[in-house]
């Protein structure tokens, strides 16, 4: 199991004792090796996927111990132990934590900068001082649960609108992805093929190189295998290679196996996926507020 960002910092001014600069990606490192982490928790990334999380709180942890005046970095990405961070060592901490940071005077001074004397604020510094994720991961999982709850929103939506619009909202999202060039052309394929399992054809690209036929269901519960391999033989009379088989609902593990023994290449889409491809391309939304996440460019500060 990943170590939260507080349980990391011990054992990071640990690493620290011997007076010596270390970077920061030894640290994680030597860190990832003494909790023996699997080489996929050393990959896991946050729900951003722009960080490994391992890395995240090794970061963090380092941030938090400069922050309290117990390490410090005399160059860029280097860090080396201080008399303050010696000293907390000789004291033979079991933890170290944001509990025992507070009460640091470089520490506290830091936090105070940026807290507001009022009994609210006072609250949200009570749940920071629990809390075993990195103000990241908050910001990180925080996000993903708004994105979790919109995209169950928009599929209930999607599951109540008519067979049409649902054709439509396919045909359109294929074009907010760069198929079929404009709306007006993709709008000519559908539906010109409504047996044999295809309900429309949009080209691959803007030049119509290739062809993909498309089979677009509202389904409840889980698409038969039977329907998949009707499309199968639907693209085999069209001499088709490529489909994509987007529902509202999911497909059996049998299913999946299917599509990836047999020579046409065919993408499943379910619910899930077809939500997650709507909010990725601000289909039937709107952006309600936008946050930007800054951080120092090193290059700008490199002759320092």
């Amino acid at each position: 199991m990943i170590p939260d960002y507080q349980t990391i910092m011990l054992p990071v001014l640990e690493l620290l004792r011997d007076k010596q600069e270390h970077k920061l990606q030894e640290l994680i490192t030597k860190i990832s090796d003494s909790f023996n982490l699997s080489e996929n928790e050393r990959k896991e990334l946050l729900p951003s996927g722009n960080q490994a999380v391992i890395n995240n709180r090794v970061g963090w942890a380092r941030t938090y111990l400069k922050k309290a005046g117990l390490i410090e970095s005399p160059k860029r990405a280097s860090f080396i132990i201080t008399e303050k961070g010696l000293e907390i060592l000789n004291t033979q901490p079991e933890k170290i934590d944001i509990n025992l940071l507070r009460k640091l005077p470089k520490f506290k001074e830091w936090q105070d900068e940026y807290t507001l004397k009022d009994k609210e604020k006072e609250s949200d510094n009570e749940t920071e001082l629990t809390t075993k994720q990195t103000p990241q991961e908050l910001l990180d999982y925080s996000f993903q649960k708004l994105t979790n709850e919109l995209s169950i929103e928009i599929l209930n939506i999607v599951k109540n609108c008519t067979p049409v619009f649902f054709e439509n909202l396919v045909i359109d999202l294929l074009v907010r992805m760069g198929y079929g060039g404009s709306k007006k052309e993709a709008g000519k394929a559908i539906g010109k093929s409504g047996d044999g399992g295809i309900d429309g054809i949009i080209n691959e690209d803007k030049l119509g190189l290739d062809t993909i036929y498309i089979q677009a269901k509202k389904w409840e519960n889980n698409v038969p295998i039977k329907e998949i391999r009707d499309f199968a033989g639907a693209l085999l009379g069209q001499k088709a290679r490529k489909g994509i088989f987007i529902t509202t609902s999911g497909y059996p593990k049998s299913a999946y196996d299917y599509v990836k023994n047999i020579e046409h290449k065919i993408i499943l889409i379910d619910g899930k996926k077809l939500t997650e491809l709507m909010i990725e391309n601000n289909l039937g939304l709107s952006i309600q507020m936008k946050y930007e996440v800054k951080k120092i460019d090193t290059d700008y500060f490199e002759e320092i």
